[in-house]
């Protein structure tokens, strides 16, 4: 299954606008609660410039970029872990994703009616953040109280268990989210199955009016979520949603001449499509020929034959080795012959762990 990003937050705070600009896949976006129901999936590009710099080299027939998804989830309410506003159905949809991006609204209209009255991001944050909470010490109680009565079976793994449930337990009673308890790899594997809302990575969206895309300085309620993700050790990313939506409309010079109108050096959606990348420790690397040049995603820390096994299960199975060369230096030297010929070029077993940027051609024999 593709890794995905839910993206999460009160009703009308430019959810489903953000969605459809970042996927175009049409979502509806009305102004009132709960016209997402079901959650829209949209796969989207990874920007990432490497690609024509590789093509500009290789001259290939096409160009694949990797890919995203993102899960556009119906909006939460106050209430939504005790089923409000058809919560249960939306917290099961976040149950399911990798990572979430949790977006804020971050400016006035009078047009647009916000589900609590008035526009207050720390306030919105916190609705979000405890209803989350909630949810998750329902299903870490619930479990605790069956593992209590497995421990009798004396198998550790059962004491192990208890041990990180009654931790993450007690934050969740403080208030605060499950990503605050440092957990250790035994406890992480045996907790995985649970699929906790609060331990998931997260990236605030701070949505914007138009007229601050370029510079939202004396926005106050972007600085608000700003102190809000360093307290948490998480990121932001400003746009403007209702703008997005525009230039999602253009393409190539148009696009470009768009921009620099506005005064962006790129769009808000690809700062956050990479950013949402990051957020799960993902990586990319290349292959590049003349038939493609493509860019594959792995996970930080992925060994030669998995990456292999990311383009097909035979190159894993059959690995012997990889032929390596960082991007920079494959640009620089304007070539694989002199690439070569500089001694950038090499050999890597199995125990390579393959970097971000690097350009490889696997070896292999099944």
């Amino acid at each position: 299954m593709p890794l995905q990003a839910g993206i999460v937050g009160l009703p009308n705070v430019g959810k489903s606008t953000l969605f459809n600009a970042i996927t175009k896949a049409g979502a509806e976006a009305a102004n009132y609660p709960f016209c997402t129901i079901d959650p829209n999936v949209g796969v989207v590009e990874v920007p990432d410039v490497r690609l024509q710099g590789l093509a500009d080299i290789v001259h290939p027939k096409r160009i694949v970029p990797t890919a995203f998804e993102f899960v556009d989830i119906a909006g939460l309410v106050q209430g939504a872990s005790q089923g409000e506003g058809l919560g249960n159905r939306f917290l099961g949809h976040i149950r399911e994703v990798d990572a979430i991006v949790h977006v804020v609204r971050c400016f006035e209209n009078d047009d647009i009616t916000h589900v609590s009255g008035s526009v207050d991001p720390l306030r919105d944050i916190e609705t979000i953040e405890l209803e989350l909470i909630l949810a998750d010490l329902e299903t870490v109680q619930k479990r605790l109280d069956r593992t209590k009565k497995n421990m009798k079976s004396g198998d550790k793994k059962f004491k192990v268990e208890a041990d990180a449930l009654e931790r993450i337990a007690a934050t969740l009673a403080d208030g605060k989210p499950g990503r605050y308890v440092s957990l250790s790899e035994e406890e992480e594997q045996v907790l995985r199955d649970l699929h906790l809302l609060t331990t998931k990575p997260i990236l605030y969206a701070a949505n914007v009016g138009e007229d601050e895309a370029a510079d939202n300085t004396g926005n106050p309620y972007v600085e608000t979520v700003r102190q809000r993700a360093a307290e948490e050790h998480a990121q932001v990313v400003v746009v403007s949603a209702q703008l997005e939506a525009e230039i999602a409309e253009l393409e190539g010079e148009d696009r470009d001449a768009f921009l620099a109108d506005l005064g962006l050096a790129e769009a808000g959606l690809d700062k956050l499509i990479r950013s949402a990348y990051d957020l799960l420790g993902l990586r990319t690397y290349f292959t590049a020929g003349e038939p493609e040049v493509r860019a594959w995603t792995i996970r930080e820390g992925t060994k030669a034959p998995q990456a292999a096994g990311v383009i097909h299960s035979d190159f894993e199975r059959g690995f012997i080795r990889a032929e390596v060369v960082a991007y920079t230096d494959l640009v620089k030297a304007g070539g694989y012959t002199a690439a070569r010929e500089q001694g950038k070029v090499r050999l890597e077993g199995k125990d390579y762990i393959v970097a971000d940027g690097d350009v490889v051609h696997f070896r292999f024999n099944v």
